[in-house]
């Protein structure tokens, strides 16, 4: 959960499933669906995503999401694994399986290879050191993406190999979002931090998104999730030190939050919430994201993504363009 994020340390190497047979790939395109094809291009964007996760964002219930996935599983286009918790049991996590890569390559015409797919790299995110931080940032946009209402919604998503495909020279975010609330546009980098680094290691990133503010021209704000309030106060105050004595403190805008602040019973918080203090506030008065816009006049908003996709890579790999946070409507089963 959002506000209980797990610790690596409660995770050891997870047993992946037996292998599915691949489907035959006329068949699967009679059998998949929009949203189908759309949770295998959030498998490949974000590398895993849970049974709650997927429920939360494309099924009306639990029950219909897990019947749902089990086919695609059984179809050999999506591959799952249960690591281990010392306490309790971890849901289901899934990843892109081969059948499902040459699905998305099928829809643009390329090979497998061009979309810079691997089995084994899909798979060996089961074992990395890092799951229960990737877990944790797409647990973070699942909550705010599921927030959506006629007047305020999560649009762009971003994920950190894509970050790193374009700014990772300079900074290397968590992830890359848009929200929009009313008029307000938030374009943001979000760092999810689960207390595993030292102050010293978090605050020198603010000189990377300081030199990608001044190399792009872009003003684009850092939100900082931190696990509880304690660890956000002495985040606050190295960061207050840190950004003061940047070259052009106003163009790296920062934002904190903790998971803590949140309510998990009802009504349930999220980060679309009042749970957000700009680091120059001298006050405790938390806003919502929409309103830190209005904090900072001075933010530049890009009319459209930057990254569609289209653009190869150096290495001649053909990334798909990002999916969007939500699925298309009209499937209930």
């Amino acid at each position: 959960m959002i506000n209980r994020p797990a610790r690596q340390t409660s995770m050891r190497p997870a047993r992946r499933s037996g292998t599915i047979p691949a489907a035959e790939h006329a068949a699967l395109a009679t059998r998949l669906t929009h949203r189908d094809r759309w949770i295998l291009r959030m498998l490949h964007e974000h590398r895993v995503l849970t049974t709650p996760q997927l429920a939360i964002l494309a099924f009306p219930t639990l029950k219909i999401a897990r019947r749902r996935l089990l086919l695609l599983h059984h179809a050999g286009v999506v591959d799952r694994f249960r690591p281990f918790r010392a306490a309790g049991s971890a849901p289901a996590h899934w990843v892109l399986a081969p059948a499902g890569a040459a699905v998305l390559a099928a829809e643009i015409g390329v090979d497998v290879r061009d979309l810079a797919y691997r089995s084994e790299r899909a798979v060996a995110i089961a074992h990395s050191l890092h799951l229960a931080h990737t877990v944790g940032v797409n647990d973070w946009f699942t909550s705010l993406a599921a927030n959506h209402h006629h007047d305020s919604r999560l649009t762009i998503w971003w994920s950190e190999t894509r970050c790193q495909r374009l700014w990772g020279d300079l900074a290397r975010p968590d992830g890359y979002g848009r929200y929009t609330h009313r008029g307000h546009t938030l374009d943001f980098f979000l760092e999810y931090d689960l207390g595993s680094e030292n102050t010293s290691q978090v605050t020198r990133k603010l000189h990377g998104y300081a030199e990608l503010a001044r190399t792009t021209g872009i003003t684009t704000p850092l939100l900082i999730w931190t696990p509880t309030t304690e660890r956000e106060a002495h985040l606050r105050q190295a960061f207050t030190t840190t950004h003061r004595d940047l070259p052009e403190p106003d163009t790296v805008p920062v934002a904190t939050a903790a998971a803590d602040l949140l309510h998990p019973i009802s009504p349930p918080t999220n980060p679309a919430d009042r749970v957000w203090l700009p680091l120059e506030s001298a006050g405790t008065t938390r806003l919502r994201p929409h309103q830190l816009a209005t904090v900072w006049p001075h933010l530049t908003t890009s009319a459209s993504p930057q990254d569609t996709g289209e653009t190869p890579t150096p290495a001649g790999h053909r990334p798909l363009p990002a999916p969007p946070p939500l699925p298309p409507r009209g499937e209930s089963l």
